[in-house]
C-alpha cells in the first residue's frame, strides 16, 4: 500500500475525474463532497486516507445530517465517498473500503413535476419572441433530452433524422427523433444564429458556449414570466415522459429516447400516468 495525504488524495482524485471526462457538475459536485470529508477528517487529526475508520464516516454524515442536509443529499455524499474510494483502493492507497460498510439512509423520491397544458403552452408564448430561448424550451420539451446533452449539442449534431446526442459519463449514443415543432423552432433560432467558428449550437451573442448553468437561470426566467410556479427546467422531460405515456407511446421506445440504462427507470413514471392509452409506436407531439 502506497500511504498517500489526505489533501494530495483530493487533489488526485479530481484530475481522475477530469482525466476520464466526467462532466463539469460531476467534478463540482464530487470535489465538494471529497473536500467536506477531508475537512472533517482533518479534524479528526486524520492525516492519510488509510487512518480513516468506518466511524469516522458515519461521524462525518451525521454532522452532514446534524447542518441540514437532507437524507437524499447525504446519500449523494456516500456515493460520492465510495467512488473516492473505488479510485483510492485502485491506486493502492488503501486496502479497503470503510464506506462499503455504510447503509445509504431511507428517503423517498419526490413525484415528478409534470406541467400541465396550461402552463406548457404559457411557458412557449412567453418565450416566442426569443428564438434561442424558445428553441432550446421547445427542444426540451419535445425530445427530452437532459440539459447537459442541449448545452453540448454541435452544429453537426443536426441530423436529417433527428439530433445526435453524443456519449456522455455513463450515457451512451443515441439519436433522438425530432417532430415538426422541434423542427420549426430550430431552424428560426438557426436563422439568426451570430455567425462564428464555434461549434456549439447554442451560443451567446458574443459567439461562446451558452454554458449550462446559464441555460437553467434563463429557462428558470421564463417560467416566472409565465408564471408558472415552481418548476425547474429537468420538468419539461418529465414533462415529456408524461404526456407520451398518457398517449400510449411504446414503453420501450420512450426509454431509448430518453436514454435510460434501464426500463424500470422510465416505467416508475406509469403511476403519475393513470389513464395510460394503448401504445403506438409513434412519439406524438405536444
Amino acid at each position: 500500500m502506497k500511504a498517500i495525504n489526505i489533501q494530495d488524495a483530493h487533489q488526485a482524485f479530481k484530475k481522475y475525474l477530469s482525466e476520464n471526462k466526467r462532466s463539469a457538475s460531476t467534478i463540482v459536485a464530487y470535489g465538494k463532497d471529497i473536500e467536506q470529508l477531508v475537512n472533517f477528517l482533518k479534524e479528526l487529526s486524520k492525516s492519510y486516507v488509510h487512518e480513516a475508520t468506518k466511524e469516522d464516516l458515519e461521524a462525518f454524515l451525521a454532522k452532514m445530517a446534524k447542518n441540514g442536509y437532507t437524507p437524499k443529499s447525504i446519500s449523494r455524499k456516500l456515493n460520492s465517498t465510495r467512488t473516492f474510494y473505488r479510485f483510492l483502493k485502485v491506486n493502492d492507497s488503501v486496502t479497503a473500503d470503510p464506506s462499503l460498510l455504510i447503509a445509504h439512509p431511507r428517503y423517498q423520491l419526490a413525484a415528478p413535476r409534470i406541467l400541465t397544458p396550461t402552463e406548457y403552452r404559457a411557458l412557449r408564448d412567453a418565450a416566442r419572441n426569443d428564438s434561442r430561448m424558445f428553441a432550446i424550451i421547445e427542444l426540451l420539451l419535445q425530445t427530452g433530452i437532459r440539459i447537459g446533452e442541449l448545452a453540448n449539442l454541435k452544429l453537426s449534431d443536426i441530423r436529417k433524422d433527428g439530433l445526435h446526442i453524443a456519449p456522455a459519463e455513463k450515457h451512451g449514443e443515441r439519436i433522438v427523433p425530432l417532430n415538426a415543432r422541434a423542427k420549426e423552432a430550430l431552424n428560426k433560432y438557426l436563422e439568426i444564429r451570430p455567425k462564428t467558428n464555434t461549434e456549439h449550437l447554442f451560443i451567446t451573442k458574443s459567439g461562446k458556449p451558452f454554458l449550462i448553468r446559464n441555460i437553467r437561470t434563463a429557462v428558470e426566467r421564463y417560467f416566472r414570466l409565465a408564471e408558472v410556479k415552481n418548476a425547474k427546467v429537468n420538468d419539461l422531460r418529465h414533462t415529456f415522459v408524461a404526456y407520451h405515456l398518457k398517449h400510449g407511446v411504446s414503453l420501450v421506445l420512450i426509454s431509448k429516447v430518453l436514454g435510460h440504462k434501464r426500463i424500470s427507470t422510465t416505467e416508475r413514471y406509469l403511476e403519475y400516468v393513470p389513464d395510460r392509452a394503448h401504445e403506438n409506436s409513434i412519439l406524438n407531439e405536444l
